[in-house]
């Protein structure tokens, strides 16, 4: 069983201001109202290989 996707970790997480898609992925460019990697999990099969960690503030 793979890792989970933090997606609150990645660079390419944004919240909407949309209340049925509030969570998005500026690397996929889209909108979800689940978490990011598990919509591209469910859809593809694989794990997000998008994930590029936030750098350190």
């Amino acid at each position: 069983m793979s890792q989970r996707i933090n997606c609150f970790q990645c660079k390419y997480f944004y919240t909407t201001w949309d209340q049925n898609f509030p969570r998005g992925c500026k690397a996929f460019n889209f909108k979800t109202s689940q978490m990011p990697s598990v919509a591209v999990q469910r859809s593809s099969g694989s794990p997000c290989m998008k994930f590029e960690k936030k750098p350190a503030k």
